[in-house]
């Protein structure tokens, strides 16, 4: 069976006039369709760098990206690929001067070819899905991070994407805010979803995934099984992350 998603010997370098940074080298992993799994790592260790060259945000230095088989080539090409993909950022993202409905509705009118009235009432349902039925007409501000971030889960899944790539999708919330976001994306795995989630939460890293990827200074360190993974990791790296999280 085809892999959802394939890298191989992928690399991404960056460089200015006083330094080149390595921000992904030499990455090579596989998610097959219908797992979830997480990457997880120190800050700064290159799992969102890893996580935006899946749909191309990220343009890479060398290697190959794979979405079911098929390389980015070409901007036709990463056109196609990218109906298959679907992201949620950190911040949200959502345009401040649309309500949630229209944030949501944009999506599926402009990527999809939906008219307007399809569009709309697809986005009234997502947003019924994901508990904000009575919050259509509300304004980004005058909505909670945890809501927010729910439009923007809601925006993501109206594409209907092979592919939910989320990126530390909690990290923005404040503490209180963070559970209910969390249980919407458990929902949204239960479904069989692909879903690949950056994060640095432990607890839902193990309730929800299947595999884990520990990154650290652009590197893949270490993957597996998640229950094994965060609880007899292999690598002294690995172990010195976890040790450091519990201490928190």
């Amino acid at each position: 069976m085809t892999a959802a998603v394939e890298l191989l010997n992928v690399s991404k370098i960056f460089r200015s006039q006083s330094q080149t940074t390595h921000a992904l080298n030499d990455v090579t992993l596989k998610v097959e369709a219908g797992e979830v799994c997480c990457f997880v790592g120190p800050s700064g260790s290159g799992k969102s760098t890893c996580l935006r060259t899946i749909n191309g945000l990220e343009t890479i230095t060398r290697g190959s990206v794979k979405i079911f088989g098929e390389s980015y080539s070409g901007q036709s090409s990463a056109h196609l690929l990218r109906r298959k993909t679907a992201m949620i950022f950190q911040r949200f993202e959502l345009f401040p001067h649309l309500n949630a409905l229209e944030n949501v509705a944009l999506v599926p009118h402009l990527r999809c070819g939906l008219n307007r009235t399809d569009a709309t009432a697809k986005a009234r349902q997502l947003l019924a899905r994901v508990g904000l039925k009575e919050h259509c007409e509300k304004y980004p501000r005058m909505l909670s991070g945890g809501q927010q971030q729910r439009v923007a889960i809601a925006r993501a899944l109206a594409v209907e994407p092979q592919i939910l790539l989320c990126d530390e999708p909690t990290s923005a919330l404040d503490p209180e805010l963070v559970e209910e976001v969390l249980q919407l994306l458990r929902s949204i795995a239960e479904t069989g979803m692909t879903m690949i989630i950056v994060t640095h939460e432990m607890r839902f890293a193990k309730q929800v995934s299947k595999n884990c990827f520990f990154f650290d200074a652009g590197k893949l360190i270490e993957s597996g099984p998640t229950p094994t993974l965060l609880s007899q990791p292999d690598h002294p790296r690995l172990k010195e992350f976890l040790s450091s999280l519990d201490k928190h």
